[in-house]
């Protein structure tokens, strides 16, 4: 669910800039699969396709606006909310095969349990915030890497021929902002600092594999961010719907992560 800064693990990609990936949208057909949790699901939108069930996929989503803008001759929308890495190994690469020409993918958040840790930080003191958002550090630096290892492994495995665009996360706050009430500057530092270490432990994982490539959504979304002056581009806390919370609204999706894949897939 959560999160955002490309460090040097990322060395193969310049830092906040895309790697440029081979252009799949050139070819003669592009077989797309869009992989993953509730960030590629487009869960936050409120428009879900009817059978897609407690996987919330939705056609506002960034992956089902570029199928549609790019004429995709094939497309698996498996992502699904809540899915983690083990989600996407069992259940999400059926789609797969040696024709699949670009795949994209968001995941890792629910391993490291953000969405809890969001929740803790809303109830928690800033000491109380501050360590659940250390423990979900830890797991990131030292558990997660080898669980995305396997599963772009997997994702190689069934789609040989595939690029593959990993997005990461947006930062959810913006420090300093415009919000009075709600949590504190501190809290908000601390969440964005798990954000930043969530995606730069993605990108080093990304930079192992031949023809992987990180997509890092956070310059897009700064300034849209919540407590942003301007229109936030992410649901704050719903306590009606905590399942939209901290995840793009569809402008988030079609402004914020779908020019950023258009600038690596052309």
């Amino acid at each position: 669910m959560s999160l955002p800064r490309i460090l040097a693990g990322a060395a193969a990609c310049a830092a906040a800039v895309l790697c440029l990936s081979a252009i799949p949208a050139a070819a003669a057909t592009v077989s797309f699969a869009a992989l993953g949790d509730s960030y590629t699901s487009g869960v936050g939108t409120g428009d879900y396709y009817s059978d897609s069930g407690s996987c919330d996929r939705s056609p506002e989503s960034y992956a089902a606006l570029w199928a549609t803008a790019h004429s995709a001759s094939a497309f698996d929308f498996a992502a699904c909310s809540g899915a983690r890495t083990a989600d996407v190994i069992s259940g999400q690469l059926g789609g797969l095969s040696s024709s699949t020409n670009l795949v994209t993918i968001t995941v890792g958040g629910n391993d490291a349990g953000f969405s809890t840790v969001m929740e803790d930080c809303i109830l928690e003191t800033d000491s109380g915030c501050h360590s659940v958002v250390t423990n979900a550090e830890n797991y990131v630096q030292t558990t997660l890497p080898g669980l995305l290892d396997t599963t772009y492994a997997d994702i190689r495995g069934h789609a040989p021929n595939a690029t593959v665009d990993v997005l990461g996360y947006p930062r959810f706050y913006q420090v300093g902002g415009s919000c009075i009430l709600g949590l504190s500057d501190t809290k908000r530092g601390y969440i964005n600092g798990g954000a930043d270490i969530l995606d730069s432990t993605i990108a080093a994982q990304v930079a192992k594999f031949s023809n992987f490539h990180f997509v890092d959504v956070r310059t897009a979304f700064s300034t849209h961010e919540i407590c942003s002056p301007g229109e936030a581009w992410l649901h704050s806390v719903d306590w009606t719907d905590f399942t939209e919370s901290y995840h793009p609204v569809a402008d988030g999706y079609r402004y914020g992560d779908l020019p950023t894949l258009d600038t690596v897939t052309g």
